[in-house]
């Protein structure tokens, strides 16, 4: 489930968040010192968002941005487990955060302009998505056109609040939305037929299906309506925490394309390739830069593996979501995803 979400419509409640971002830089000198000094990574995650972060039968959270919180915390702390997940709505995400509440947001949020300049920054894209919309087979809509004066479910305050009015304004659609508090609730009223379709992230209209009994009972209708960058928040003015952030989401990324996996990294600690000593520590003194030990890309991929190894174990074809990379390869393979050079 992706929950993007945009501050506001209006400059003043960016002006609002921005000087909220302050008043919290303020507080909190420095967030990679208070996360050393604690012992912990507190990251906000999806309330319930199966193969991103959901509970699983044992009461286990886990998924692909649990995953990602377990590499900022083994790159930070030299070990994954010391995490606190806090499931989070949108409301208190983005209130959350500034505060000091949570330290990063692994939370499905789309790097969008307003979020930047209002108080947010996105340390690295970590999933290419878009929206689109679902609806029961019985509708008998096959292309959005087809929901002209269709009810809409969608969460209050998210970036598919704008998109739909957007889009139907733009195809001369008539429609009306129905908002909620969150996307959970959005959802369950969609399921519960008080609209005709709901908008989300199509990533997030997978996971959501994957939890239905009666799945087979709707569609995801083709056309993509939006282009949805996905990756961990950080507050502003924390630039030695950003960065930290950044390169260990970045490490996981340069070790799909230099063939490190979780499985062999041990082994390529005794690589020839300087690539892969710089990324794993072996040379160069990368990880003090960044203010923790040398090993700390090596920590990361030891922990959760690579981004392909995150991909398959969490939302690939083998899983119930069934993902297929896409956008999401290696620029490589044809896709978007790339590192940021460690040299």
């Amino acid at each position: 489930m992706s929950m993007q979400h945009t501050f506001s419509k209006t400059g003043k409640t960016l002006l609002g968040l921005a000087a909220l971002a302050a008043l919290a830089a303020g507080a909190r000198a420095d967030v990679l010192d208070d996360v050393k000094a604690n012992g912990v990574v507190k990251c906000g995650v999806t309330l319930a968002a199966p193969g991103f972060s959901a509970e699983n039968n044992a009461g286990k959270r886990e998924g692909f941005d649990v995953d990602l919180c377990k590499a900022i915390a083994a790159a930070t702390l030299g070990d994954e487990s010391k995490i606190q997940l806090v499931p989070m709505d949108l409301k208190t995400a983005f209130a959350g955060l500034p505060t000091g509440a949570v330290d990063v947001l692994t939370h499905r949020f789309t790097w969008t302009q307003s979020r930047d300049v209002g108080g947010l920054k996105s340390a690295k894209t970590m999933f290419f998505d878009g929206q689109g919309f679902i609806v029961t087979k019985k509708s008998k809509a096959n292309k959005i056109a087809d929901l002209n004066n269709a009810t809409i479910c969608t969460a209050q305050g998210s970036t598919s609040e704008l998109i739909v009015a957007d889009y139907f304004r733009a195809h001369k659609l008539k429609y009306k939305i129905v908002t909620f508090a969150s996307q959970e609730q959005a959802w369950d009223a969609f399921v519960g037929k008080r609209c005709d379709a709901a908008i989300n992230d199509r990533s997030g209209l997978a996971a959501r299906l994957a939890k239905l009994p009666n799945q087979d009972d709707f569609k995801v209708l083709a056309e993509t309506v939006s282009n949805e960058p996905i990756g961990p928040l950080v507050a502003q003015g924390q630039p030695r925490w950003e960065a930290l952030v950044r390169f260990a989401l970045n490490a996981l990324v340069a070790a799909e394309e230099l063939d490190v996996t979780q499985a062999n990294v041990d082994a390529q600690r005794n690589s020839q390739s300087p690539d892969v000593q710089r990324l794993l520590g072996v040379t160069g003194d990368f990880g003090v830069k960044l203010g923790v030990a040398n090993d700390w890309a090596y920590k990361a991929i030891k922990a959760v593996g690579n981004y392909g190894d995150i991909w398959e174990r969490n939302v690939g074809p083998k899983t119930a979501l069934r993902l297929e990379r896409g956008r999401n390869a290696l620029v490589a393979n044809g896709g978007l995803m790339m590192s940021i050079p460690v040299r």
